[in-house]
Order: C-alpha cells, then sequence, then structure tokens
C-alpha cells in the first residue's frame, strides 16, 4: 500500500465506501425473466466514499481514505486506483473472505436506470477500524463521511474528529434519521433536495424551502448547512455568520451524466473549505467542480482536476 500521497495541500481525510460499479446500457430495461441483448458494459470505480476522495484529490487535496473492502480482485483494483490518484490507502482494510463492494446497473436509451447494491465489505467497517485511523482523522484539516456506512462507524468518525477539534462535513446519503447530538458536533452537513426533506419533514423544492430546511438543521445544532439543488445549485447557511441563507447559482452546462455529481462538490467543498474558504467561495468552487463532472460520463472519472475547476471560474 502507498503510505504517502503525491499530492500536496491541505489534509484531507474521506471516511465511507467503496465499490465497484458495473454498468450496462440498453436500449430498454428487462422485465422480470426478460433477457435483453446487444448491451454495452464498463466496469468503473463507485462507492459515495471513494469518489469523494478522488474528487478531493483532485481537486488539490492530501487525502487519505478510509475505507473497507473485500480480499478479492475489485478490491485490489479499486486499492490500485486510489493510489494512481495519489491517495493513502494505509486504512483501506480487506476483510478476508468478504467481496467487495459491488453496484449492478442497467441504463436505458432515455437514462432511466436500475441499480443494485451488494454492499459487501463496506458493511464491515466498524469503530474499531476507524480507531485505527484516529491519528489520521485527529490531525485532518478537514474530514468526510456518508452514510453508505454503518451508522455506528460514522459516529466514531464524528466523536474523534470533534474531540480533536476538527472539523467534519457530513453528507448524509443515502439519508437516514439523525439525532441532534450528532448533528451538533458536525461543522456542516450537505443534504441533497430528497435527503433534506427526509432530515426535516420540509418538501424541499426550491431555494426558499431549502432555505427552511438549513434554518431546521442548524437549529438541531449543525454549525452550517449546505443544501445542494442540482442544477440549481445550492443554499448555504452558516450559524456563525448573521448573514440570510445565500444561494450560489449552478454554472450552465450541456449535462450528460449526473451520476457522482453530488460527491464531486462534496469532495472539493472540503478541499475549498480546508484552505480556508468562506462557506460562500468554497461552495462556488464545488458548485463549478460538480457542474464539470456532469459533462462526463462516470463516476470517479468525471471528477475534475484543479485546474479545470479554477478555469471554469474563471471563465
Amino acid at each position: 500500500m502507498s503510505t504517502r500521497s503525491s499530492a500536496e495541500g491541505p489534509r484531507i481525510v474521506v471516511v465511507g465506501s467503496a465499490n465497484t460499479d458495473l454498468v450496462m446500457r440498453t436500449a430498454v430495461l428487462p422485465k422480470p425473466g426478460e433477457t435483453v441483448l446487444g448491451g454495452a458494459f464498463s466496469q468503473v470505480g463507485g462507492g459515495k466514499g471513494a469518489n469523494q476522495a478522488v474528487a478531493a484529490a483532485r481537486a488539490g487535496g492530501h487525502v487519505t481514505f478510509v475505507a473497507k473492502v473485500g480480499d478479492d480482485d475489485f478490491g485490489e483494483a479499486a486499492i490500485r486506483s486510489y493510489e494512481a490518484e495519489g491517495i493513502v490507502t494505509d486504512h483501506v482494510r480487506r476483510a478476508a473472505g468478504v467481496a467487495s463492494g459491488v453496484a449492478v446497473i442497467l441504463i436505458d436509451a432515455q437514462g432511466e436506470n436500475s441499480i443494485a447494491v451488494a454492499s459487501g465489505a463496506n458493511s464491515l467497517l466498524t469503530p474499531a477500524d476507524i480507531d485505527a485511523a484516529a491519528d489520521a482523522i485527529a490531525a485532518a484539516d478537514m474530514v468526510i463521511v456518508q452514510l453508505e456506512i454503518p451508522l455506528p462507524a460514522v459516529r466514531r468518525v464524528v466523536e474523534i474528529a470533534s474531540g480533536a477539534g476538527r472539523p467534519v462535513i457530513l453528507n448524509p446519503a443515502p439519508a437516514c434519521p439523525l439525532d441532534d447530538d450528532l448533528l451538533a458536533r458536525l461543522h456542516l452537513i450537505t443534504p441533497n433536495e430528497s435527503e433534506a426533506g427526509l432530515l426535516t419533514g420540509h418538501d424541499v423544492k426550491n431555494q426558499d424551502t431549502a432555505a427552511a430546511a438549513a434554518s431546521q438543521l442548524i437549529a438541531r445544532g449543525a454549525a452550517a448547512a449546505i443544501i445542494t439543488l442540482g442544477s440549481d445549485g445550492c443554499v448555504v447557511l452558516d450559524a456563525a455568520s448573521a448573514a440570510e441563507p445565500r444561494h450560489i447559482p449552478s454554472r450552465p452546462v450541456a449535462a450528460v451524466d449526473t451520476v457522482a455529481a453530488g460527491d464531486v462538490f462534496n469532495g472539493a467543498l472540503a478541499v475549498a473549505l480546508a484552505e480556508g474558504q468562506s462557506l460562500p467561495d468554497a461552495a462556488s468552487f464545488a458548485t463549478a467542480a460538480a457542474a464539470i463532472a456532469v459533462t462526463r460520463p462516470g463516476a470517479q472519472s468525471s471528477a475534475p482536476h484543479r485546474s479545470e475547476i479554477e478555469a471554469l471560474l474563471i471563465s
């Protein structure tokens, strides 16, 4: 395994899922019991944690990834791909006798999809695994975690980071109920519309309802909230400032694939915040990264490099 990252920049620790996406594009989605011929197949890296780690590394972060893979070819290939991005993989553990996480994705000619996910080793990431990475978490400039791993592991990440005075971004995806004690330990929470709706009970569908959801998350203890709104950008609210919720518009692009756009947003956001950018400026940086990502197919392959993000910001 790699013991050092080739990247220079703020120290980002990403804790989360690592999957391999098996993608087939077909004219139509098969009905139950039906076989559809003529599809185009691709195998690509996925998992929200891994996607965010790659996005953060390409955006300029010195990234350490904490995850669990199986002792199979998928896991080995995943680790090699992270190392090729300059990501430190010392805390990507192999689970003996367990398959790595896999997502089987079928996409038809209209872009509709059916997805089945076998979490595999991701479901075995434990608080003990997090404790083994405690030194890296406690030394990070920014820690980011999602919910595709067991909640006890997520809680342990937040406990270690907040106990060491390190800021934590929680991307609550896929969403599940969260208690106020956990929210109170967060530097930032970044749900999309549906996730914000589940967490707050608001029907989030525009800037005003996003602002209401962000206000509720802060009232429950989060220091700041960003509600992402897809092609409408995001709404930002910081409890430390007296400012009203602020809308950060998206950049107009011709989208071809929105897979992992949210992950790219979060990875780039972590880097910008760790560099000391204000929350609105960091959100603008992250929105530019996501705009580039949706113009490209794939998950990790769509993440832009720092130079591309900066070029879009000044265009």
